[in-house]
């Protein structure tokens, strides 16, 4: 899994606390605006010959289209959000906030399920489906923070982004939950996989083993009872797992008045 959104450019805080041209193919999903020019949609883009099964499971799954429904359920941007799917040559899934595109790409998905598969996990399906939406969550994390214009240092909009990204995940109950803890796996088979450090300072990401953290705590925090293993086997350390509740409450409490501009009304 690793860093991915290395090319986002958008403006630098919520503070610590508050952390938080081509081919084209494929349609739109708009949710409840369906024929409205604004709000997230899709596009995919012709996959290279080497990327043909990653972009078949992704439109198979409708990955980008659950993900841009469940957004627009959410929240009611004025302007066009674009999922686009498409071969990234390794240059790794991001927004552009020129373009305001979510780029999936993917190539991250192949190697999301072989980092899997060398786990053991086979045929991997479930969880590079887990991985890609939780990309495009963290993603448009990274869109609405620009949309909003939230000023935020690179290392906070990272974090706060990742936070987005288990808002979304949360919000479906159990099978969110399931994909944050796949989530979180990933970034523990990444550390596990990548020794080096990064001493170039272009990763503005938090290390992959305290994403894979924050993203468990938060799990516990906002369900503890359905995800007790958690603190019992240790996978939180005990001490944290006591302020798991209250450090979900504050990101999600964090998000959603940041949202108020845009939440969608029932």
């Amino acid at each position: 899994m690793g860093a991915r959104d290395l090319r986002h450019v958008v403006g630098a805080g919520l503070g610590a606390i508050l952390l938080l041209s081509c081919t084209t193919t494929g349609g739109d999903a708009r949710g409840p605006d369906s024929g409205s020019s604004s709000g997230f949609t899709t596009r995919y883009e012709e996959p290279s010959a080497a990327d043909q099964e990653p972009a078949t499971f992704l439109r198979n799954r409708k990955l980008p289209e659950t993900a841009a429904e469940a957004l627009n359920t959410l929240v009611a941007p004025d302007r066009q959000i674009v999922l686009v799917s498409r071969s990234c040559d390794g240059e790794g899934s991001a927004y552009d906030p020129q373009t305001r595109h979510i780029e999936l790409c993917y190539d991250d998905t192949a190697e999301d399920r072989e980092l899997f598969q060398k786990a053991g996990h086979h045929p991997a399906d479930d969880e590079a489906a887990a991985i890609a939406t939780e990309t495009l969550y963290h993603e448009a994390g990274h869109a609405l923070i620009d949309l909003l214009d939230i000023p935020l240092t690179s290392r906070q909009e990272e974090d706060a982004a990742d936070q987005f990204a288990a808002l979304m995940l949360l919000r479906t109950g159990p099978t969110g939950e399931r994909q944050l803890r796949t989530a979180a796996e990933a970034y523990e088979l990444s550390a596990a996989a990548n020794t080096t450090v990064d001493t170039s300072g272009r990763d503005e990401h938090a290390p992959d083993l305290t994403r894979a953290a924050n993203h468990l705590c938060y799990l516990y925090g906002s369900a503890p009872t359905r995800n007790q293993d958690l603190a019992t086997t240790g996978r939180i350390p005990s001490m944290r797992a006591i302020g798991c509740g209250r450090e979900w409450a504050q990101a999600h409490t964090a998000w959603m008045a940041r949202l108020q501009p845009l939440l969608r009304k029932q």
